[in-house]
């Protein structure tokens, strides 16, 4: 929808709140920044609901951003519906401006809620992490990918649970292509689209990544879920991000604990498994099938299952002498 902001010069309220009006939006309290764009919260009057709006300054924006990741992100969110993602509702874009209305998580980030209360306790992370690869079991099944999983992107809601949030970086992969057979990469044939885009933040980002090679992104998210579940048993990231080349060597090697936490073993088993370099690395099916993961499920994600089994036939034999598409 375009509308042109008339309104920009009127000194009495933003222009944008002027505009939100219009749609019957009263905008309320910033609750959180992005790089191009604030995040608010907003009453919707027509449906008597809390949402938040994020509204993204054209001027501020990079063309790569306007041209190329947000197209990206509002197509993957229309076509998403899941209790663990948050759902985007509409789309509304000025001559200055675009805003994303989406749910709005009223329980803050996890990572607020680490830097607050210091590390989970094992149900707690797993009822998080369960809740996350329920929420990434979907969007594989869709062959889309994330990209950008960090603990400032999974939300609560008020009962506290996960929601993933900020889809700038997820795209979908052509499920029709297939790579041929690399002795680097984990040949689920379903997940194993190359990427050359590099996404996300280094804390985050597997050692493919970071030597900037192309990356397989489905294993690329799940290496960022090991992050994670490490971060939030410990309290703090596994590897140290403020020096690259520091990292990269951290990234090569077996990642230890500190000696005072306490660990169940299938947790730091399941840690090590994502945590791996990419040709052994677990897949989002190895996790969902997990003896950890399946304890905190209260049932067994058997739907989300068959729906990643499915995807992962064999290559028939037409596909199979195709030439390795990399994909951006």
């Amino acid at each position: 929808m375009k509308h042109g902001d008339t309104l920009e010069t009127a000194p009495a309220t933003p222009a944008y709140r002027s505009v939100m009006e219009e749609y019957g939006y009263e905008v309320g309290k910033v609750i959180g920044h992005g790089s191009y764009g604030t995040v608010y919260e907003a009453y919707y009057t027509k449906q008597k609901v809390m949402v938040a709006i994020k509204i993204i300054s054209k001027k501020k924006a990079s063309d790569d951003y306007l041209n190329k990741f947000l197209p990206r992100e509002i197509q993957v969110m229309k076509i998403l519906r899941h209790k663990y993602l948050i759902n985007f509702y509409q789309a509304i874009e000025t001559t200055s401006r675009v805003y994303i209305i989406l749910e709005l998580a009223q329980g803050g980030d996890v990572l607020e809620w680490i830097q607050r209360y210091g590390a989970c306790s094992e149900p707690l992370a797993g009822k998080w992490f369960s809740q996350m690869a329920l929420g990434i079991a979907y969007l594989h099944s869709k062959s889309i990918v994330h990209r950008d999983l960090k603990l400032e992107n999974l939300l609560l809601d008020k009962r506290e649970n996960v929601k993933i949030s900020d889809f700038g970086f997820a795209k979908m992969v052509p499920s029709n292509q297939t790579v041929r057979s690399s002795p680097s990469y984990r040949q689920m044939n379903c997940l194993s689209q190359l990427s050359q885009t590099y996404c996300g933040s280094f804390a985050y980002a597997c050692p493919e990544i970071l030597l900037g090679l192309p990356y397989n992104p489905f294993l690329s998210d799940t290496w960022s879920m090991g992050v994670i579940l490490y971060t939030l048993m410990v309290a703090h990231l596994p590897f140290d991000d403020t020096n690259l080349k520091k990292l990269l060597k951290e990234t090569q090697k077996v990642v230890t604990f500190p000696a005072n936490v306490t660990i169940s073993q299938d947790c730091k088993n399941l840690i090590h498994q994502m945590l791996q370099q990419a040709t052994k690395r677990a897949t989002i099916l190895d996790i969902l099938k997990d003896p950890w993961v399946l304890k905190f499920q209260p049932e067994p994600p058997t739907h989300e299952i068959r729906l990643l089994e499915a995807m992962c036939q064999p290559p028939s034999t037409a596909n199979r002498h195709q030439s390795l598409e990399v994909m951006t």
